[in-house]
């Protein structure tokens, strides 16, 4: 299969590139610079130059392959234009794919968020066949942007296009994770001399490993039918006060409790103050079963003791 991917230069994608042509397809990469070209020829594939905010030629890109994968957003809009320019950039890519891909029944596989079906009314763990919740005020960020994405993605389905989501977790780690909220964590204990999580820290965060994530991209794309979600999660979730008392252990700082009447104050957080309250028990159970995905890499706190998320000096 000829498969077009955007974004395959960030950590995912870097994972999802090597993965396609391992099991024998033929990847062409969309690079918008002569750094992401390179990268992208690095990684094995063929090399498309262009930007998904030229949507003609993103057309014209899908049209040409058997199959798409879509990781790249529109996060160059952020500081103008917020986050609303931010969603509505996105749904014109996801129409862009829908001119380009219908009636032909080519597989579109884009990644959502494992928070989009909500993380405060479900009672319960959060399954594939949740749908995403409508975009509002009520939504934090990129997760509203993401909601967007599925909505309008899983619509493609009616229209002959075998499109599919994946739900990828807060946290996607890897030994090249260097952008992550892993990372920003960890810089911020650094800098606050000691960890801190909100609450009780019991609310729990899904996780995956990177190369875990880009196999089941892969699985989707292969055979994954139209109009479903996939959980690209290893389990249920850690709970956040785990996460920090184990980034705290590796540092040497203390894993400390951050109050819930002070925690959206200026103060530890900061600008994450919004993520890291986020509660999203999640299930993998139709994603393992309809595809056969089994994670297969450390889990997060077993990656974490590996130790390059702590690098000696």
């Amino acid at each position: 299969m000829h498969v077009l991917v955007t974004g395959g230069t960030g950590h995912i994608g870097s994972y999802i590139i090597p993965e396609l042509i391992a099991a024998g397809h033929e990847v062409t990469g969309l690079a918008r610079s002569d750094k992401s070209a390179a990268a992208v020829s690095a990684l094995g594939a063929k090399v498309r130059r262009g930007d998904v905010s030229d949507l003609d030629g993103l057309k014209a890109a899908a049209a040409d392959s058997d199959g798409v994968i879509h990781l790249a957003h529109r996060q160059d809009l952020l500081p103008s234009g917020g986050i609303d320019a931010v969603a509505a950039a996105e749904l014109q890519i996801m129409r862009a794919y829908g001119e380009a891909l219908a009636g032909t029944g080519k597989p579109l596989v884009a990644a959502g968020s494992i928070g989009s079906p909500g993380w405060e009314n479900l009672g319960r763990p959060a399954t594939e066949e949740d749908p995403p919740l409508p975009g509002g005020d009520e939504y934090r960020g990129t997760l509203r942007v993401r909601n967007v994405v599925e909505i309008a993605v899983l619509g493609l389905a009616a229209r002959g296009v075998r499109s599919s989501i994946v739900r990828i977790p807060p946290i996607a780690h890897s030994t090249t994770d260097s952008a992550g909220f892993l990372p920003l964590l960890i810089g911020l204990a650094k800098q606050k001399g000691a960890i801190g999580y909100p609450g009780d820290g019991a609310n729990l965060w899904p996780a995956v490993h990177s190369r875990d994530l880009a196999s089941l991209f892969r699985l989707a794309l292969e055979k994954g039918p139209a109009g479903k979600n996939w959980h690209g999660i290893e389990g249920a979730g850690i709970r956040f006060r785990k996460i920090a008392e184990a980034i705290g252990s590796h540092l040497g700082l203390p894993a400390v409790s951050i109050p819930a009447d002070v925690l959206m104050l200026p103060g530890y957080f900061g600008f994450l103050a919004n993520m890291v309250t986020l509660n999203l028990p999640a299930s993998n159970l139709i994603t393992r079963q309809t595809l056969g995905w089994e994670p297969a890499q450390p889990w997060l706190l077993a990656d974490l003791d590996n130790g390059h998320y702590f690098p000696a000096g």
